[in-house]
């Protein structure tokens, strides 16, 4: 009879895998050393060491400082030349002078003979400025070439002439230049220490007058020039005032006085020239005082008009 808490076992064999396959590996095999060290080498006759010779000396020395320091020796290098160029250059430099002129002269002589001598010069656009001013501002020299003339230079010479505004030269190919003037714009005529110049918008002088600028109004004093355009825009807002009107007369660079081609003068204030403008304007639309027989008509004084009748010979 089996008791209840008995179990089988079974067999080893069933329950563990079959073995793995045996290996065979081949024996091994003692190899006697190669190079034993503890055997002694014992050189032959002909196999005898050669002594190395140790290479020095400044050669060598050089060589390495040449390879380390190339650079630098090649900068001291180039320096020393151009010292050198340069010493010569100095101490010959008259003969050097005096070969390049003659070299200069050669060539510029044979581009001449070539053609390219300037001989023609045409200048347009003069008014107020004299040919011979520009003609001395292009500073052509005898011999000048077209292909060795400065245009640029030039043109800053002209453009010094105080009437000139601005200037444009162009090269004809092969003898010739032309020149094209642009002048300033004569505003006025300024009369000062007896002599009359045209100025422009600035005050600046630009040419003396002449007879064909009579139209143009007429300042006189010193001072006038600076101050002529402020007076002169002034004056023109009131027609009436400037009709017979022969000058603006500049007193101690402080006022303006107008003067009349009948011999009137009119004697502005030095602050409140608007205000007595526009009274004067007013005084003659309504009463003709211009045309009225007055040597003086005195508005220095503001609120208040003095006037001067003309004194006649026959009254005297």
């Amino acid at each position: 009879m089996r008791r209840k808490d008995s179990f089988d076992v079974a067999p080893v064999a069933s329950v563990l895998a079959p073995p793995a396959p045996r290996i065979q590996r081949p024996a091994l095999r003692v190899v006697s050393d190669l190079s034993p060290a503890n055997r002694a080498v014992v050189p032959s006759k002909r196999a005898r060491l050669v002594p190395v010779r140790r290479r020095g000396g400044t050669l060598v020395t050089l060589g390495n400082w040449w390879v380390l320091h190339r650079k630098f020796a090649l900068r001291m290098i180039a320096l020393a030349v151009l010292v050198m160029l340069a010493g010569g250059a100095y101490v010959m430099r008259d003969d050097l002078a005096d070969g390049g002129g003659i070299v200069a002269s050669l060539v510029t002589g044979q581009i001449a003979d070539a053609g390219f001598g300037i001989e023609k010069i045409e200048i347009s656009g003069l008014a107020l400025t004299r040919e011979a001013d520009v003609a001395r501002a292009l500073g052509i020299a005898e011999g000048e070439t077209s292909l060795g003339f400065d245009i640029a230079e030039a043109r800053l010479r002209i453009e010094e002439i105080p009437s000139v505004a601005s200037a444009t030269i162009r090269k004809v190919y092969p003898d010739s230049l032309l020149v094209t003037i642009s002048e300033k714009q004569p505003v006025a005529r300024w009369r000062v220490d007896g002599a009359t110049m045209l100025i422009d918008a600035s005050g600046s002088p630009i040419a003396p007058a002449r007879s064909e600028n009579a139209d143009l109004p007429l300042v006189i004093g010193e001072g006038a020039g600076d101050n002529a355009m402020a007076m002169i825009n002034l004056i023109n807002r009131y027609p009436d005032l400037t009709f017979d009107l022969a000058a603006l007369n500049r007193v101690a660079d402080r006022r303006w006085d107008l003067i009349f081609y009948s011999g009137l003068r009119v004697q502005l204030p030095e602050t409140g020239v608007v205000d007595a403008l526009s009274r004067l304007n007013s005084y003659q639309l309504d009463h003709q005082v211009l045309q009225r027989d007055l040597d003086l008509i005195d508005m220095r004084v503001a609120q208040y008009v003095a006037v001067r009748p003309t004194v006649r010979e026959e009254e005297r």
